[in-house]
């Protein structure tokens, strides 16, 4: 029997899962529902996921695209369904509505409570009575505290009290197991009975695994929302033997695509240019053209392709349609680039453009590959209309890797 099946709500999110279940049983990500054929190259996979775009979308976006979705994923039959979300739980009413989507999962898998976990130690995120914190540059916040998260140009986060964050979002109760009771299976098993969701501290890394237990044991609802915190949890329980694969050697050159406009993501461009990448600003509004990015890499250099500098940079005032033609049209780009250049290790840099630009590449399943920076592995891309195709990606979100992330991709050291 399958264990997790999953959906991710951006591309980056759904490579963290990736990651966490990886070492531990076969595990694929489609980026579409796949074919017959597709699926049976990874017949007897334990894990399967599904990513997706919903945190860039509306709650009608959702009502209209999600049903089907989860239908795909409850047919597989797995144990565990997981909604992921990003560890930071930026989202609002109106974008990427976590509330919406946990109300949509309650209904395809059956109405029962909810179990939330957000919490990831291992990615520095912790819960703690409810509150999100999460660490940057070494330095633990309180989420509404987060000198980037805070600031997101689209959901910034302004409540740590996850409970009230999502009281936005859902009508919902939500109940709470605090980090004081994390291991009391029976108070759990009440909290489910009594609320339509139940939101579980994971402040540690020894909660991780009386969260796992709680989740796999104590009254297993088929739905799960919560970020990779929920996979590092189980596989914390299970203490299965974890194995990885040896890394592929380095890259001579590679591309990335940024549309963050994360701090975190601007450091990383500007030490590339530092260090020799080739930087690209792409103008948004007007033609995006190939050539420049093309003529550095025949001189041998990496290239980054922005949109941003930083926060300060950012585009103003875009609807999400307009988001995400940006994005795509981005994604067309880059496709150019790496098929006239023969270039294949890519980065894409930012959780919208991830989703949108990704699906450019022509690429329908991901398996992982090597370990870069926690929540951003580096993926074997699978295309089932060209089985032959070579390429390796990088879903990277915004405040994922230190200044030389970019170099540690390429070079994998």
């Amino acid at each position: 029997m399958r264990k997790v099946c999953w959906y991710g709500d951006d591309f980056t999110g759904s490579t963290d899962v990736l990651e966490a279940l990886a070492p531990q049983m076969p595990a694929v990500l489609f980026l579409r529902v796949p074919s017959a054929a597709l699926f049976a190259r990874f017949a007897g996979y334990e894990a399967i996921g599904l990513a997706g775009e919903s945190r860039s979308q509306s709650p009608e976006w959702m009502d209209a695209h999600l049903p089907a979705a989860f239908e795909w994923l409850r047919g597989l039959g797995a144990a565990l369904c997981h909604y992921k979300v990003c560890s930071t739980f930026d989202s609002s009413p109106e974008v990427g509505s976590i509330g919406r989507a946990m109300e949509i999962g309650r209904r395809v898998f059956g109405g029962s409570s909810v179990p939330v976990v957000v919490g990831a130690p291992p990615l520095g995120r912790y819960t703690y009575f409810g509150n999100l914190f999460a660490q940057s540059a070494g330095v633990v916040y309180r989420i509404d505290r987060h000198p980037v998260v805070m600031r997101h140009p689209v959901t910034p986060m302004l409540e740590a009290d996850l409970r009230v964050h999502l009281a936005a979002q859902t009508a919902l109760h939500i109940g709470l197991l605090d980090a004081l009771h994390v291991g009391d299976a029976a108070l759990y098993r009440e909290l489910l009975a009594s609320h339509e969701a139940v939101l579980i501290d994971v402040m540690n890394e020894e909660s991780l695994a009386a969260v796992g237990a709680l989740l796999w044991d104590a009254e297993r609802r088929p739905f799960v929302v919560g970020s990779s915190g929920v996979e590092y949890a189980l596989g914390a329980h299970w203490r299965i033997a974890a194995s990885r694969p040896a890394a592929p050697p380095a890259a001579d050159r590679m591309v990335v695509l940024s549309g963050s406009c994360s701090e975190v993501t601007a450091r990383q461009i500007a030490w590339a240019g530092r260090n020799g990448y080739a930087l690209l600003k792409l103008d948004v509004r007007g033609e995006m053209a190939n050539g420049a990015a093309l003529e550095a890499l025949r001189r041998g250099q990496s290239v980054v392709m922005y949109t941003s500098g930083g926060v300060e940079d950012r585009l103003e005032g875009l609807t999400p349609a307009a988001r995400q033609e940006i994005g795509e049209r981005c994604g067309r780009l880059l496709r150019q680039v790496v098929d006239a250049s023969g270039v294949r290790r890519v980065i894409i840099a930012g959780g919208d453009t991830a989703s949108h630009a990704g699906r450019q590449l022509g690429i329908d399943a991901l398996t992982f590959l090597a370990h870069v920076a926690p929540g951003a592995p580096l993926c074997k891309a699978w295309a089932e209309q060209d089985a032959s195709r070579e390429l390796e990606v990088v879903f990277k979100g915004g405040q994922c890797g230190g200044d030389d992330f970019f170099e540690q991709v390429r070079s994998l050291r």
